[in-house]
């Protein structure tokens, strides 16, 4: 029998887990295929691990890998897939709004030989929403800075092969992007589109400081563009200064150094032009070279405190 991995993390998700695991059993069991099911806890500080447990000790095919604290949304689903050894993994979120029913479509279309089945969030209403617009931004930006197509509305809902899961195993990077990882390996894909409903309970962990952070993952994880951008930068202020030097060795050689008059207005301009310049320049080094700071430090992406499942 074929087996398959079901990828899920919570983060203080208490009031959703009971709902969301009779919504997922409902919708795997009648499916002729071996689950298992891998939880994260992402460090929650509810009764979150106290609910795992309970379905650990009451369910076989239920493993519960609680992290030693809170290391984020994507560590949380590399966890999951370093503990995943089945012919297929499927990673969504707990929290109801990845529809379980979509998984018998997702194994169906692996079996005819998709590697990869990704999906795309769709929303009927036409209503303007701060995280959709900004979301639509950042696809936009990252597909136009960056050599990998990412696709835009994508979720963290996805199914993966074996060879897949093997192939990300093997990437040991610290800032993590799994949306543009699984786009950059390749391998046959699809696309399924959905519908999220609503919430089964409580509200989104993912506030503006995890998106702006997961943003700069991407960008500076999967594009070279902003160095290309303060060289550039760069460049034409050269070419400005080149151009004043031209300016007054005009007046020299015409011998009118008398109405060669420096204004301070224009001095201070270029001064302040100039600086602004160089400390965005070097602030898009610095991001650069932190960046690869944390990755020559080597640290695990995120620690195990326990794995918890009935034997």
């Amino acid at each position: 029998m074929i087996s398959v991995d079901i990828i899920v993390p919570f983060f203080n998700e208490e009031d959703a887990i009971l709902p969301f695991f009779e919504q997922l059993q409902s919708a795997v069991s009648p499916l002729p295929y071996e689950f298992h099911l891998i939880f994260i806890n992402d460090g929650s500080k509810d009764n979150t691990q106290q609910h795992l447990q309970a379905l650990a000790h009451a369910h076989a095919a239920v493993t519960i890998v609680e992290l030693s604290r809170n290391f984020g949304h994507q560590a949380a689903l590399t966890a999951g897939l370093d503990q995943s050894h089945s012919d297929y993994a499927i990673s969504m979120d707990g929290d109801g709004q990845h529809p379980p029913e979509m998984i018998a479509e997702m194994l169906r279309l692996a079996e005819s030989g998709y590697d990869i089945v990704l999906t795309e969030r769709i929303s009927e209403t036409r209503k303007f929403s701060f995280k959709q617009t900004t979301s639509a931004a950042f696809y936009r930006l990252i597909n136009f800075i960056g050599n990998t197509h990412i696709q835009p509305g994508g979720a963290d809902f996805r199914l993966l092969s074996r060879q897949v899961v093997e192939e990300l195993q093997a990437m040991p990077e610290y800032h993590r992007f799994l949306r543009g990882m699984v786009a950059w390996v390749g391998f046959k894909s699809i696309i399924l589109p959905f519908q999220p409903p609503e919430r089964l309970a409580g509200e989104s962990k993912y506030s503006l400081r995890k998106m702006l952070n997961l943003g700069m993952d991407a960008v500076f994880s999967f594009s070279m563009v902003p160095i290309y951008i303060s060289l550039v930068i760069g460049l034409l202020f050269l070419l400005g200064a080149l151009a004043e030097m031209i300016y007054v060795l005009n007046f020299w050689i015409r011998g009118d150094i008398a109405n060669l008059a420096p204004g301070w207005s224009s001095l201070m301009f270029i001064l302040l032009t100039t600086g602004g310049s160089l400390m965005i320049t070097q602030a898009v080094s610095g991001l650069y070279i932190g960046y690869m700071f944390q990755e020559a430090k080597g640290r695990p992406v995120y620690i195990v405190k326990g794995i918890s499942k009935t034997t």
